[in-house]
């Protein structure tokens, strides 16, 4: 897939995909949108890549939704009236120009099968703040500024950041980060729980490459995916039991795959070479993904 609004280079089984309209701050448009849930889609199919970092080029990460265009500067149609029930089917082509653009970013980064990793060098505001929640985690170079800044637009958080926020930060926080619209320097946004790790911007990318590493070299690829979702839903889940239902068949099914080679390779005192593939997922996986989107 050509683009025209990011990049993507891999290297050492790491995707980097650099957000690449420097001249506007890497602002985000409807072309954005779509080469970005388009990369986070293809990625699951990509056997070489077992993590994903995010960052911008030039002095910023993005700088929210490019404002500079003609009509809704969202793409949204200003002439329908949706109401709840035309959002029951998202697939529905027909609600290309009423879905929230960056939610659709958020959600490919949501079933993204590898751990993703916000390298924030610069400002990071509106759905340049918001598409990083839906990532694994947020390091922050001292030049960043992160902010929830549309309640001095008028509109609401988008993104699905209402369901990413509260899990990261706990609900008075992200309250606050809503309400205030305030924009944090990267020590408050640590502070608040939003980053993990600030470092001076000349340490950006390898502070993300080595945490992408600790994280994923010489790991199971379908195990790692498994957990990454897992995590993700079964947290919000109601009960503990709906979590061993699928806990059980993730446990069944790596340990009869990578987890026989993992467990002789620690009787043998050895490096394990597991050979399963993230495009290649247990046979519930699917199925299990669609009943938690319901």
């Amino acid at each position: 897939m050509s683009t025209t609004t990011i990049t993507r280079e891999v290297s050492d089984g790491i995707l980097t995909i650099t957000l690449d309209r420097p001249d506007r701050l890497n602002a985000f448009t409807v072309t954005m949108a779509d080469e970005l849930e388009a990369a986070f889609t293809e990625v699951n199919a990509d056997d070489e890549v077992r993590a994903v970092i995010v960052t911008g080029a030039g002095r910023a990460f993005c700088a929210g939704m490019d404002l500079g265009g003609e009509g809704n500067v969202f793409g949204l149609d200003a002439e329908r009236t949706p109401t709840l029930t035309d959002m029951d089917d998202l697939d529905n082509p027909d609600l290309a120009r009423i879905r929230d653009t960056g939610g659709r970013v958020t959600l490919a980064i949501h079933d993204c099968r590898k751990p993703v990793i916000a390298a924030i060098n610069g400002a990071a505001v509106g759905i340049g703040a918001t598409m990083t929640l839906a990532m694994d985690a947020r390091i922050a170079a001292t030049t960043a500024r992160i902010g929830l800044v549309f309640g001095r637009l008028g509109v609401v958080p988008e993104a699905a950041s209402t369901w990413f926020l509260p899990r990261i930060v706990g609900l008075p926080t992200a309250l606050d980060l809503a309400y205030s619209a305030d924009i944090l320097d990267a020590a408050e946004s640590r502070e608040a729980g939003l980053v993990r790790q600030v470092v001076e911007p000349g340490e950006l990318l390898d502070a993300a490459r080595a945490l992408a590493d600790r994280w994923t070299r010489g790991r199971s690829p379908v195990a790692t995916a498994l957990t990454r979702q897992m995590m993700r839903r079964n947290a919000a889940r109601p009960h503990p039991a709906d979590a061993h239902r699928v806990d059980s068949l993730a446990m069944f099914y790596t340990s009869i795959g990578d987890g026989e080679e993992g467990v002789a390779a620690f009787r043998e005192k050895r490096a394990a070479e597991f050979t399963s593939r993230a495009s290649d997922m247990p046979p519930f996986y699917q199925d299990w993904l669609d009943a938690t989107r319901d």
